[in-house]
Parts: structure tokens; C-alpha cells; sequence
């Protein structure tokens, strides 16, 4: 193989480069060959890169496709909020249906077109550590969202930092581990609304800004839900190295 198909999306500004397992073979997807492929000088550049497989090769669950996620430094990432939109918009068009199912690990999420964009029915988010200053949310990857910046952040998990709050409108900055500071970060919105829900006592709809743009987190940290507009950037053929 010399030329590998790709496709590459955003979300509010967070990019993805889209590798599609089920209609070619792929390269061993060691960490020289993502990070290469990642980078913006280098490669074709994105926050990170989402490999679709065929249902059956990472899950015994029937779903329409599944997909691994890698940082830009490498890393394998447990979710990704945003990637799903961007893959569930894709898959949806390619199938022409109403709603798609896609695997990730052992969870299995729903996309479906909605009049804001892509909904993505997230899962079961789970509260732990929790204080004045920060809440832990686990939702296939960890966060750790701030409400107060006092705290040296940790490395071995996502940040959310919230710089503002009004009634239901919520600003955050974020660093996700493995990337560094992205424009948004989906899982990280969904995370902060799990986090105001429980710090405010309720379990109203949030609009999440993040410096990329806003999304719509809904639903209740038994069923997450995130919602909002996707863009194709392009697509094209990456030539691979020769092999020595």
C-alpha cells in the first residue's frame, strides 16, 4: 500500500483526521506513524486520529462501525465526544439513515441527525473525587473539571477549566492529556455539565462554550447527551513511506 484514503472533520475547531479500517487495509499503527501523521508541519495534522474498524473486530456487539481514537502525541484515548459527531455524521450520510450505532471500547454510543447538528447519546457519566475547587467525571475517559484554579493540574487526565458561568451558559478552557490546549473537546463539555449538575443540585440543559464554539449537553449522567454542528474539511490519499 503507497497512498492510504483519508478523510478529515472538525468540531468546533477540533480536528480529526478519520482512517477507514473497513474499506482498506492499514498500516501498523505504531506511534511514529501517528504522530507523523498528526502533525501540522509533517503530516496532515489534527488533535487526533479516529480508525474505524468493522463491527465485529473490537466488539462483540453488533453496532455500525467502531473506532479507536489517538492523541497527537500518540496516546490511545478511552472517548471522544466530538470524533463521534464528526464519525456519526459521517456514517449516517453513508448509510442514509436517521441514527447509526458505533463501538468504542465496551461502549457503545447512538448518533442521530438532529436540527442543531449531531447528537451523540454519550452513555453513563460517574462522579468521583469531588470538592469546592474540582469535580472528577468519568465518561470512558477521566476529567478533571475546575471551578477554582488553586490546584496544580494533574497529567493523567483531561482538564476543564471553568472561566465563567451564567444561569445555564458555562465558558471553559480546555487541556486534553496527550494534546495539549484544543478549541473543544466534547467528552470535556459533556464532563462539565455532569460537574455543574452535581456541584448546582440540578440537571437542566447546558450550553457549553469552549473557545472553538458552543455546544448543547442535555439529558442526565445515566444518559449523557451532546449536541452540535460538525464540518468535512476534506478528504484525500496520505503517501505512505516506501518500506525499506
Amino acid at each position: 500500500m503507497s497512498r492510504l484514503p483519508f478523510r478529515k472533520m472538525h468540531a468546533q475547531g477540533n480536528d480529526f483526521v478519520i482512517l477507514d479500517g473497513r474499506d482498506c487495509k492499514l498500516p501498523e499503527l505504531e506511534k511514529s506513524f501517528i504522530t507523523t501523521l498528526a502533525d501540522r508541519r509533517l503530516g496532515i495534522g489534527c488533535d487526533q486520529l479516529l480508525v474505524l474498524f468493522p463491527d465485529n473486530q473490537l466488539s462483540g456487539d453488533s453496532c455500525t462501525a467502531s473506532m479507536r481514537i489517538f492523541n497527537n502525541d500518540g496516546s490511545e484515548a478511552g472517548n471522544c465526544g466530538n470524533g463521534l459527531r464528526c464519525v456519526g455524521a459521517m456514517l449516517l450520510e453513508e448509510n442514509s439513515v436517521d441514527s447509526v450505532d458505533i463501538c468504542i471500547g465496551e461502549r457503545r454510543v447512538r448518533a442521530e441527525a438532529v436540527e442543531n447538528g449531531i447528537r451523540i447519546h454519550m452513555g453513563k457519566a460517574q462522579v468521583g473525587e469531588h470538592c469546592d475547587a474540582h469535580v472528577d467525571v468519568e465518561i470512558g475517559n477521566l476529567h478533571r473539571v475546575f471551578f477554582e484554579a488553586i490546584e496544580t493540574f494533574p497529567n493523567d487526565r483531561n482538564i476543564e477549566i471553568v472561566s465563567g458561568q451564567v444561569a445555564d451558559e458555562v465558558y471553559i478552557d480546555i487541556i486534553e492529556r496527550g494534546v495539549g490546549r484544543t478549541p473543544a473537546c466534547g467528552s470535556g463539555a459533556c464532563a462539565t455539565a455532569v460537574a455543574v449538575w452535581h456541584q448546582d443540585d440540578h440537571q437542566r440543559p447546558q450550553h457549553i462554550h469552549m473557545p472553538g464554539g458552543m455546544v448543547l449537553v442535555s439529558g442526565s449522567p445515566a444518559d449523557v447527551r451532546l449536541e452540535g454542528p460538525v464540518s468535512f474539511v476534506c478528504k484525500g490519499e496520505y503517501r505512505l513511506p516506501a518500506q525499506s
